[in-house]
Parts: structure tokens; sequence; C-alpha cells
């Protein structure tokens, strides 16, 4: 897929204020992103922060992240014209659900919902 290759290196530092004004957009809340997030990778909230403030690459955020969620492989759907689960690369595979996460959280669709 195209792209791909810049994902590793991409600042999660510089993607987070995005997905926060993406949902706020719609009515949501910065808490729920983090609680999306937290809910995905396993950070705690201290640790979703440390990650900000060490402007972490996508790389080292998700090697650093404490547990990715088991049910995280109920994630589907399609994101940027590819559908989720199909994608090959780990690593753009967890970046691509939690893009998907974020869409749905967008969407309106209830936080126990997004957190399968």
């Amino acid at each position: 897929m195209k792209n791909d290759y810049r994902i590793p290196t991409m600042k999660f530092s510089s993607v987070y204020p995005l997905y926060v004004q993406k949902v706020e957009r719609k009515n949501r809340t910065r808490q729920e992103v983090d609680q999306v997030i937290c809910w995905l990778t396993g950070y705690s909230e201290t640790g979703l922060q440390e990650q900000i403030d060490n402007k972490s690459d996508f790389q080292t955020f998700f090697a650093q992240a404490p547990a990715i969620h088991p049910n995280s492989s109920l994630i589907r759907g399609v994101v940027c014209g590819v559908r989720v689960e199909e994608i090959e690369n780990p690593l753009v595979q967890k970046v691509r659900f939690l893009d998907k996460l974020i869409d749905e959280l967008a969407k309106g669709k209830a936080l126990e919902k997004v957190m399968r």
C-alpha cells in the first residue's frame, strides 16, 4: 500500500491532536479518545501522556505499548480505502486499527461498542 513506509516514522504526538479535533467536531471528548487509545494499547493515562511528551513515532508508540488488547482482532472495516483486517504489515495494521476506532467514535458510536 502506498505511503505505508511513512507510517512508522510519523510522530504519534503530531497525529494525536488531529484525533482529538476530529472527535471534538462531533461533540465527543479528548477523554473518550484517551480511553479508546488506552483500551487498544494498554497504556495508562500517564503512559499515554509520556508518549505524547516524548514525541514518540508510531513505531516506538506501539513497540512500547504495554499490551495490545486481544479483542483488537475484532476491529473490521475500511480506513483510507483499505480493509483493516487485511493489512499485512503488523505496525500499519495497529495504526489503522486506531484510526478505525477514532472514526467510529467520531461517527457517534457508543464507547462500549467502540471498545469491543
